[in-house]
């Protein structure tokens, strides 16, 4: 019998059906032009927007769908069942979930309409070439003159940043407050004097997406776009919202394993070796065996968590959990699936290789592996 998650209703299934023809049609044809210009088109966020999937689990009081978490969960697993590694959406709806529970009612109704639509496109600037995983250790700078910040520093590796029209901007409003100082300031990009774009940065996988530095030299923000409208807060609103990020990682993570699986599965069916299908060697079929117990565990974990979110009960504990675990997970079912491709799995014409080598990063980014679990070690 076929495991069915319990979150998943009649709507959502038919909501499924509307983004996984969008995907068909609006994101898979141009993956391989996509990645050789480091950059989606920007009409795809306007088209996805025009269908309201981009803000799917945000209040339609600010644009949003209306929907539940679950109806962005749809969105990320059929991005990740479509084998997309290019629309930057997931950094997109984290930004929104920063505005919707930390942004005041001025910046919520300003910024999330625009988000919604797909008329800006957003990122969040957290790391710096000194400092990845280490928030409290960020240079970026911003000083109160008169009625505006003036922001200086440098960020790096940030998803979305070429495109980027709203950048949530992580850095200190005071050098000598620690992790008190830590604000949150909501920059405009354009006709931005001083904001500059480096260079789109050249990665092993998930070559579509923009990945950019970028450089703040003396720009003004007005005093009215920090986050939450007052200075200090940045490190608590990036602790609160940071499970939300973390959860979604898990949610994709587990997407792939999934597809990584049905297409092995379906290759060593009609791959044949030594006069047999290679699934009807009993090392095949038991790595197979194993990949499938694995991936139904993820996912009855995953299924959990997703309901922890949309009932408000998921704890930075479980959400690192979720992070880590399925990113190690999706890593090593990866590499199995590969060895069983043989050399057509180090070919990359072939999906397999593809999923290698872009899922590095998923113990990278959104909080190293390694500070998932010093998290977890503390709530022991």
């Amino acid at each position: 019998m076929q495991y069915q998650s319990a979150w998943i209703t009649p709507e959502l299934e038919s909501f499924r059906d509307t983004v996984r023809r969008f995907i068909a049609a609006e994101i898979v044809p141009h993956q391989e032009a996509w990645k050789q210009q480091q950059h989606v088109d920007r009409a795809v966020w306007n088209k996805a927007g025009e269908l309201g999937i981009l803000l799917a689990d945000i209040s339609d009081e600010y644009g949003g769908s209306g929907g539940t978490f679950a109806h962005q969960c749809v969105v990320f697993e059929e991005l990740a069942y479509a084998g997309d590694s290019c629309f930057g959406l997931h950094v997109h709806a984290i930004v929104a979930h920063y505005l919707q529970n930390q942004g005041t009612a001025a910046q919520k109704e300003k910024y999330l309409p625009l988000l919604a639509s797909g008329a800006m496109v957003a990122a969040i600037a957290m790391s710096e070439p000194g400092a990845g995983s280490d928030l409290k250790g960020i240079r970026s700078t911003a000083v109160r003159d008169g009625d505006a910040y003036v922001l200086n520093g440098s960020k790096t590796f940030i998803s979305n940043g070429y495109l980027a029209d709203l950048i949530v901007v992580v850095c200190k409003t005071d050098a000598d407050a620690g992790a008190k100082g830590v604000s949150l300031l909501l920059l405009e990009t354009k006709d931005c004097a001083g904001y500059r774009i480096g260079r789109i940065l050249e990665k092993i996988g998930q070559k579509g997406q923009d990945t950019c530095e970028l450089f703040f030299d003396n720009v003004r923000v007005p005093v009215e776009n920090i986050l939450g409208g007052a200075p200090g807060k940045g490190f608590s609103q990036l602790m609160t919202e940071l499970p939300y990020e973390r959860t979604i990682l898990g949610v994709g993570g587990v997407a792939v394993i999934e597809r990584a699986l049905r297409l092995t599965v379906e290759h060593t069916k009609e791959r044949k070796a030594f006069g047999q299908a290679l699934i009807e060697m009993q090392n095949t079929r038991f790595v197979l065996a194993e990949i499938k117990t694995e991936a139904t565990i993820a996912r009855t974990f995953i299924d959990r968590c997703i309901v922890d979110m949309m009932e408000g009960r998921m704890d930075a504990e479980l959400a690192s959990m979720a992070k880590y675990w399925v990113s190690d997970l999706q890593c090593k079912v990866i590499d199995q699936c590969l060895q069983l491709f043989g050399g057509y799995g180090y070919m990359l014409e072939y999906p397999i290789a593809q999923m290698y080598v872009d899922a590095r990063v998923q113990k990278i980014y959104g909080g190293a592996n390694e500070i998932m679990k010093e998290i977890i070690a503390r709530s022991l």
